[in-house]
């Protein structure tokens, strides 16, 4: 309900502060006869955005600071000699409960009679604390209204001081995005430094053993971090998705742009992306109870010992599932394949297999390139599908009919139950997800250097 209140107060303010620009300055023009700088929409705008940012600080401060506010409210509503009675962990467990009570759901057990009174005086205070938040935010940004409203004439550019603040906020979502990525980048390498003083890099990027000691408490037995059985897990269900994925896909993008009728394909394709927008976890599901014993039972059929939970079944299950990239991205490139190429192929005689082989395909061929090489990134960061699928056998194998262990699948072993993150057990996670980070990276910069270097411009 408070969000509800908060969102209206917002677009009342944003209604009443564009109108009132919008008013202003078409009065001018109404009353001198002469021409504005900037159109009246620009005017408004001006005035709700001065509107609106006070209100936006009000209540952007409150929310930052009103959490201490309100616990040290309630704190002041308990008892000094209970309040030193209790630890630290008892004392939140009473906050909590006094929070509850003032919420109306109510506690378990027996309502001490300072509880309910506590309860009583917070809900007294968040009531008046929200009506005094929206009062002096309301009261803000109908000040910033007011004087932005006085601002406008007939020299006042209100276009450039509209563009300025999208400027600033589009610079400020490029600086959420950056700084995200440098944070992430940032917290990977610290603790990532803080594994391998436990255990050495050397063992950790060329070690052919995973046996990691959870839970250990003799000093100095961690157990045996090499990423080799990991690593290679993880390129074999990737190598076995991309021949899954690749040719269907790339086929698949091939009829749908060159052959297909107009009708079927739109809806051909809306199907093929459908597989897209499925949880990776009902693919794990249907690797697991479907696709897992199919192969099973078909390699036992000609004498092949294929385990139902394994590389390949992770990997054809991920390869259906990255389909749709592959198709879509590589459609999407074969359209954009100027149309007087393929009409001079074929008066010169081509066939249309002919024109795809030799004239569509390879002008095509770097953004196809991309393409895949931007679906094996998407290949070898999955986790649900092999957590169900692949078996986890942290083990250096090269059969793909056996269960192998991947960097994804290790990350939520070792992040799963407590963890502590003061031992190599916990960190290991952040040393995996630097690698794989590192690994996806180069994939990325792979895919951008392939597209860039061959790809040709069209007049």
């Amino acid at each position: 309900m408070n969000n509800l209140v908060i969102a209206a107060l917002l677009l009342v303010l944003i209604g009443l502060a564009f109108q009132t620009g919008w008013s202003k300055s078409g009065s001018l023009v109404t009353a001198k006869g002469v021409r504005v700088h900037s159109r009246q929409q620009y005017h408004g705008s001006l005035v709700a955005i001065w509107a609106i940012i006070p209100a936006l600080v009000a209540l952007a401060l409150w929310g930052w600071f009103g959490g201490d506010v309100t616990h040290n409210y309630i704190v002041g509503q308990i008892p000094t000699d209970t309040v030193l009675a209790l630890d630290q962990v008892g004392l939140n467990a009473t906050i909590a409960r006094i929070r509850a009570l003032a919420s109306g759901y109510g506690v378990a057990g027996d309502v001490l009679p300072y509880e309910q009174a506590a309860g009583d005086a917070l809900r007294s205070f968040n009531f008046l604390t929200f009506v005094g938040t929206i009062v002096v935010a309301g009261a803000l940004g109908l000040g910033g209204l007011f004087l932005a409203r006085n601002r406008i004439d007939v020299r006042l550019r209100a276009r450039n001081e509209v563009e300025r603040v999208i400027n600033l906020l589009l610079l400020a979502c490029s600086a959420v995005a950056i700084l995200t990525t440098a944070g992430i980048v940032g917290s990977l390498v610290t603790e990532a430094f803080k594994f391998f003083t436990f255990v050495s890099p050397l063992d950790f990027f060329f070690g052919t053993v995973w046996s990691p000691l959870n839970g250990s408490t003799i000093p100095g037995e961690y157990g045996s971090y090499g990423l080799l059985p990991l690593l290679v897990g993880t390129l074999m269900i990737t190598a076995i998705a991309m021949l899954v994925a690749v040719p269907v896909g790339l086929m698949a993008a091939i009829y749908l742009s060159q052959y297909a009728h107009r009708n079927f394909r739109a809806v051909a394709k809306p199907i093929i992306e459908v597989l897209a927008g499925i949880p990776t976890i009902v693919f794990g599901f249907f690797a697991l109870t479907t696709v897992g014993p199919f192969l099973r039972d078909a390699g036992g059929t000609v004498g092949l010992g294929i385990n139902a939970t394994s590389a390949l079944t992770a990997g054809v299950v991920m390869g259906i599932m990255i389909i749709p990239f592959v198709s879509s991205l590589s459609d999407d490139i074969l359209n954009q394949v100027p149309r007087t190429l393929r009409d001079g192929a074929y008066g010169l005689g081509a066939t249309k297999s002919e024109t795809i082989r030799n004239v569509l395909l390879p002008a095509a061929l770097p953004g196809i390139v991309g393409a895949f090489l931007l679906a094996v990134s998407r290949a070898v960061g999955e986790t649900m599908i092999v957590v169900l699928a692949a078996g986890n056998s942290p083990v250096l194998k090269g059969n793909p009919f056996e269960p192998v262990a991947t960097i994804t699948v290790s990350i939520v072993n070792q992040l799963t139950g407590d963890t502590d993150f003061a031992g190599p057990q916990s960190l290991v996670a952040f040393a995996l997800g630097l690698t794989l980070f590192v690994l996806t990276l180069c994939l990325n910069i792979f895919a951008l250097f392939i597209v860039r270097k061959f790809r040709e411009q069209y007049e």
